[in-house]
């Protein structure tokens, strides 16, 4: 029975919070927005990471995850940005 009390939070609300929640704990370590930040001084590997950590995390905000699966995934990407990409492709899509 679907309980109208538990509706899913539409796409627009969770991405805002998402990224909040990102940005808020960024400032943990060298991570994607530090990779980012210095765009130009890095190397080939380095702008695929970045591109492809994007692109994930475009896709996961894209998803039907429910909230809390795409604040998780979120900062696995982030503060992970090879792993977490890695892991997020391979077991997160599904």
């Amino acid at each position: 029975m679907h309980n109208p009390a538990h509706r899913p939070i539409p796409l627009a609300a969770s991405a805002p919070l998402a990224l909040a929640a990102t940005l808020f704990l960024a400032g943990c370590g060298p991570n994607l927005f530090e990779r980012a930040g210095n765009f130009g001084s890095l190397g080939c590997f380095g702008i695929i990471i970045v591109i492809l950590d994007i692109i994930a995390l475009v896709e996961l905000i894209g998803s039907s995850k429910s909230v809390g699966n795409k604040v998780g995934w979120a900062l696995v990407i982030v503060f992970f940005p090879v792993l977490g990409c890695v892991l997020y492709f391979v077991f997160g899509r599904s």
